[in-house]
């Protein structure tokens, strides 16, 4: 039977095979159409010979192939098909595979022979000439790919008022890629909020047809109510429906909207998910907004080292802030090695991308001495250039640059004057203008002065300037002498981590000052300091265990602190561990054998 039907095929007439092949597509069975349409082009019917063009484009019951598309789809555009006028267009302006050494005849032997490895660039020039005989036809297809061409295309072929025009008769013709250029269009010189309502009309025909990224646009201008009635939930849906037509910022959006449960239901999982697959298909910020989630913790564990490799790619796709978070996982070093060296390179990326925080990182950085000797003088330009420019926070920077000689000769005269400037709005500055008259650099010596700006910074809670401010109000250095107020500062200061606050608050407590001696809280304070590393502190807990000073007497432990201040080479504790008694000498314990012998 199957052979008697392939030979009553060959008697089939070229339009009976076309119309044949229409059904057999329209059935899903497009293989068995193929031959049938390959018989009717064959013949030059025209309408076939778009059709093959297409099965060609589409693997329709063939092998993909551009160039067996473009040379059926120019038999028909040149009879006259104005569908495959359009899609030819498109086959140019998306590249067509030239074979090595082809000639430049007609456009069918010059672009189609022996198969190349890779297209070639657009021919714009080609893709408008058939874009512009299908659109002069009423072809609301070619009309939009015109339109296209003439504002994307090479600056000598850009005509945005014709290019609008093209739209608009697109639009007219129920194209949705029309509607969508038009739409877009309006939307580009929209200024007043009514202004948007027209584009949004044309945005949501295209979305109605299913056209992904107007339906993702349109999820934009409803989130913020532009043109159409805003409405969280819909924006939602309508990133949704992007999103599954494969819209890389639609993806993002409904992993965002997901993830924190705006416009419907949160849904983490779900919501990682999705911008997961945004952030494979290349979004930066898809990648950013991941690795944000596995560093936060919450209903996911945190995951440092998977947060790091999100980043990672956000900051290989340009994203500066990403860029800036793995910088600073590599600062401590969590799920990445800790490396001053790697973070101060991404901050410069960072930096580089446009990310301003990064400059004050990596400018910390090389205040502290680490970073690459360009990011010295790299860092001083930034800060000069925006100090310059007004900007308060650079100013102090910039001050710091000069007062330490950080990427520009040190130059305290200039330092004290941007500091000045700086002190009217940043804390940090008015503590160090503060520090700079109080110690006379810069200029005239101003203890008073100085403890004024450096009290201001004090009362606005920075933490060094307090200690300063205590230390003042010990010695009187400026002003009054407090003893009293010196330990509320110097409490603040401890709680909140300083390890040179601690030690002073067991100085103060131990006795010889204005406030109450209590020998038990400045232990407390000397073994908080001495814990973390203050070497005058470990000397002093050595000596009240050696002594009982606080009531209990600890004459190991008092060994073990003395000998870790002097391995800091602190000498004075030398002669407080001369001080004290011989350690005994620990004797065997004699086995059970020996016992009995003695016995």
């Amino acid at each position: 039977m199957a052979g008697l039907l392939g030979k009553m095929s060959g008697w089939v007439s070229p339009a009976s095979a076309l119309r044949r092949a229409q059904q057999l597509v329209e059935e899903g069975k497009r293989a068995e159409a193929f031959p049938l349409l390959a018989k009717a082009a064959n013949a030059g019917i025209a309408e076939a010979e778009y059709l093959v063009g297409r099965a060609y484009l589409e693997a329709g019951g063939v092998p993909r192939s551009t160039t067996e598309a473009a040379r059926w789809l120019e038999k028909a555009a040149t009879s006259g098909y104005v569908a495959a006028q359009s899609l030819l267009g498109a086959v140019y302006l998306h590249g067509v595979v030239i074979p090595p050494g082809g000639e430049t005849g007609a456009a069918a032997e010059a672009l189609f022979g022996a198969p190349a490895t890779a297209p070639a660039a657009p021919d714009w020039e080609r893709a408008a000439s058939w874009a512009r005989r299908a659109a002069e036809a009423a072809s609301g297809d070619g009309q939009a790919l015109l339109a296209y061409i003439l504002t994307n295309g090479p600056e000598s072929m850009r005509d945005l008022p014709q290019a609008e025009d093209w739209y608009r008769k697109s639009a007219e013709a129920n194209s949705p890629q029309g509607q969508l250029g038009y739409a877009m269009a309006l939307l580009r010189r929209a200024k007043a909020p009514e202004e948007y309502t027209p584009g949004a009309e044309y945005l949501a025909k295209a979305a109605e047809s299913g056209l992904g990224t107007a339906q993702y646009l349109l999820g934009v201008l409803t989130d913020h109510g532009q043109g159409v009635p805003q409405n969280v939930a819909r924006a939602a849906d309508l990133y949704r429906q992007s999103a599954e037509k494969g819209v890389r910022a639609g993806q993002a959006r409904y992993g965002a909207m997901l993830l924190h449960g705006r416009g419907m239901p949160r849904d983490l999982q779900e919501g990682e998910s999705w911008l997961r697959k945004a952030a494979l298909a290349g979004d930066p910020e898809a990648a950013a907004v991941i690795g944000e989630v596995y560093t936060r913790g919450g209903e996911l564990p945190p995951n440092y080292a998977e947060a790091a490799s999100w980043f990672r790619r956000a900051a290989d796709l340009g994203h500066g802030g990403a860029a800036r978070a793995l910088g600073n996982l590599h600062l401590v070093g969590a799920g990445v090695p800790r490396d001053a060296a790697e973070a101060a390179r991404w901050f410069r990326i960072s930096a580089q991308a446009g990310d301003t925080q990064a400059r004050y990182d990596l400018s910390a950085l090389v205040l502290q001495g680490k970073g690459a000797p360009e990011d010295s003088v790299r860092t001083r330009e930034w800060f000069e250039q925006q100090a310059t420019a007004g900007d308060l926070v650079a100013a102090y920077n910039y001050g710091i640059c000069l007062a330490e000689g950080v990427g520009v000769e040190r130059d305290e005269q200039q330092a004290v004057q941007w500091l000045r400037r700086a002190a009217d709005g940043v804390v940090n500055a008015q503590y160090w203008y503060g520090r700079m008259l109080a110690e006379g650099r810069g200029g005239p010596q101003n203890v008073e002065e100085g403890r004024a700006w450096i009290a201001k910074a004090a009362h606005a809670g920075m933490i060094d300037a307090l200690v300063a401010l205590a230390e003042m109000l010990v010695n009187g250095r400026g002003g009054k002498r407090d003893h009293a107020e010196a330990l509320t500062h110097f409490l603040r200061a401890a709680n909140h981590g300083h390890v040179g606050a601690m030690f002073a608050l067991g100085a103060l407590y131990g006795g010889g000052h204005d406030v109450p001696w209590d020998r038990p809280q400045a232990e407390k304070w000397f073994r908080a300091a001495a814990e973390r590393g203050h070497a005058h502190a470990q000397m002093m807990i050595g000596r009240y265990l050696a002594r009982g000073l606080a009531g209990t007497q600890d004459v190991v432990g008092a060994r073990v602190w003395l000998q870790k201040a002097l391995a800091q080479g602190l000498k004075d504790a030398q002669g407080d561990l001369d001080a004290l008694p011989a350690a005994p000498v620990p004797t065997p314990e004699l086995d059970g054998a020996a016992q009995r012998r003695t016995g």
